[in-house]
Parts: C-alpha cells; structure tokens; sequence
C-alpha cells in the first residue's frame, strides 16, 4: 500500500477525492475496502457503504487477478464525492478491457461486473494517462420515498 492523496472539497470541509495505490495482490483488497469505508464515512455516505464495498471489491478483484502488468506497476483506487453520491475508479496498466460474462448456474466465479451493472448506477472503462485503463462507476445516494 502507498500513499493516499487527499484532494481538499471546494468549502475546505475535507477530501472530495481519495486516491490510494496498492500491490497486485489479494490482500489489496479487504484494504482498499477500508480505505473506502472511511472516506464514505467521512463524507456522510453511509448509506452507499454496502453497495459501494461490493463494487470495490469487484472491480479491484478482477484488477488483481486479470491485469498482467510488469513487476513495479500498481493497481491505483480513486474515490470521489460527488453532488450527488460516489465514483469508483480502478486504474490498473494493462490495456485489455474487463468483459462481462454469462457463468453457468454452478460456476464459482464470473459474475463481478454482473454485480457491478446491478449496483452502480453507471460503469464504463475509460482510457487514462499512461498505459492501461480506469474501471469505473458511479452510485448515487438513494432517493428518500415519496409520502
């Protein structure tokens, strides 16, 4: 695990963005999800706590153990607050593009961006600075219920 960078909100109230670089490694994840915990924390996100963590845990997940990269390259998380609830990003160097997949009924694995797509309100794969890619997507806080 390597430095966090802490982008300060615009009123000066705290980090609208967190930015963490981690080891290709299994680890990596249950840290990275407490690193997320505690910015949502920080942020009054608590309701998006759950979804947020398991979208995390997918997207870092496939990052670890399908991004074949060159020893010295690190898997970078980046959480920002936005107006209206979270983004989620996964940058990692390999250029190869996660892809959905339809497992079978018995399968044991292949359905992290299943989950993902049922989850976030958006998702999507972005070029970034450099080689490799940015998994991302977004979950907006939820909606109080109409009386």
């Amino acid at each position: 695990m390597s430095r966090t960078a802490r982008a300060p909100r615009p009123d000066g109230t705290g980090p609208t963005v967190v930015v963490r670089r981690w080891p290709r490694h299994p680890r990596s994840v249950g840290q990275a999800r407490r690193e997320l915990r505690k910015a949502l924390a920080d942020w009054g996100l608590a309701a998006l706590e759950d979804p947020a963590a398991l979208v995390l845990s997918e997207l870092l997940t496939n990052a670890v153990r399908h991004a074949r990269v060159s020893p010295g390259h690190v898997i970078e998380t980046r959480f920002a607050h936005l107006p209206y609830g979270l983004r989620i990003e996964v940058h990692d160097a390999s250029p190869t593009p996660p892809e959905p997949r339809a497992p079978g009924a018995d399968a044991c694995d292949g359905r992290g961006l299943v989950l993902v797509a049922a989850l976030a309100d958006a998702w999507g794969v972005s070029a970034r600075i450099g080689p490799g890619k940015a998994v991302w997507a977004t979950l907006a806080l939820p909606t109080p219920a109409d009386p």
